[in-house]
């Protein structure tokens, strides 16, 4: 499989020398029960697919069915996991492992609008599908974290150093979602420390790809300039917010999915990035997208929109023993 970017393929695991072939992972794995939270979303869509194809059986979990394609998944329930009862449906019938993907999330508009109620939705999502999958039976858990964990003294530059997942630490991280989501990390550290429940941490970089949310307030980044450039007509205007100078690094979904597998069979239990190292301005993105659509159009700076952090980055090698996944 070709890859655009993404260094995911060398990781540190530990000093044990671990190797995950892609038989383990891949179409010649042992068929397994496995759930999906998170399944009608973007990300969980994508993987569904791939674990469908790779020959498992698959329940997915959501408030909402894909919005572009009917789910492949063996099962699909529409259940609200911020209540524990669902969760305790959501993992029954031994499920083998879980990728817990559900989250009340979206683009940097709509995650930095209000705190208290992504905040609390997503504390309820992950402390109750951990202990639900815990009282079932389930062998591995994966928890879906975000880069928004990161410390932003250290993302106070565009041309930002790669950032390790050591830098989450001393913390400080983007209020209401990045504090929820290393909250989270840290239970998982727990439930593996007092009960052995094995629990794997992905930070997610910023992820791009087909059959993506492009409107309504939750797109990201490329999905949301895709969409003002395909609507701008030739040599018209389009909204930027900030001065466009900001950066980040883009990873194309079915990388990261290939990414989720690989990191759910490994025996790492720590947080690992999941992201490309390719760092590029948002003026850098509307110039290629714009390309792309064959149009000339002239960037209007909205400087009071929001931005996050000035620059963001994902170090994939880190200071640790490289090891294949």
């Amino acid at each position: 499989m070709a890859l655009r970017n993404t260094a995911w393929a060398q990781l540190r695991i530990s000093d044990s020398g671990l190797e995950i072939s892609q038989d383990i992972c891949g179409k010649h794995a042992q068929p397994k029960r496995l759930l999906v939270t998170g399944a009608g979303g973007f990300i969980g869509h994508h993987l569904v697919k791939r674990l469908k194809l790779d020959g498992h059986w698959v329940r997915g979990v959501d408030l909402k069915y894909p919005e572009y394609e009917a789910s492949p998944s063996d099962e699909f329930e529409i259940l609200d996991l911020r209540a524990s009862h669902n969760c305790h449906l959501a993992t029954r019938n031994d499920i083998n492992d879980v990728y817990n993907l559900a989250a009340d999330m979206g683009g940097i508009g709509y995650i930095t609008a209000g705190h208290a109620d992504i905040s609390r939705n997503n504390i309820l999502i992950n402390a109750h599908m951990l202990e639900a999958s815990r009282q079932n039976g389930v062998k591995r858990f994966l928890f879906s974290s975000s880069a928004c964990v990161y410390n932003q003294s250290k993302q106070r530059n565009a041309q930002v150093t790669p950032l390790r997942e050591e830098d989450a630490y001393p913390a400080d991280p983007e209020p209401g979602y990045g504090w929820e989501k290393l909250f989270a990390e840290e239970l998982c550290r727990y439930y593996y420390k007092d009960h052995r429940f094995e629990t794997r941490i992905v930070r997610f970089h910023n992820v791009y790809g087909p059959l993506g949310t492009y409107y309504g307030g939750k797109e990201k980044a490329p999905a949301a300039i895709s969409r003002k450039v395909a609507l701008a007509p030739d040599n018209g205007e389009i909204e930027v917010w900030g001065d466009g100078e900001q950066t980040r690094s883009f990873m194309y979904v079915d990388d990261c999915v290939e990414g989720l597998i690989r990191i759910m069979a490994s025996d790492y239990r720590e947080p690992l990035n999941l992201g490309s190292n390719e760092l590029v301005t948002i003026n850098g993105l509307v110039d290629l997208l714009a390309k792309i659509a064959g149009k000339r159009l002239t960037k209007c700076h909205n400087l009071a929109g929001p931005q996050g952090v000035r620059g963001r980055n994902s170090d994939n090698i880190g200071t640790g023993t490289p090891r294949n996944l």
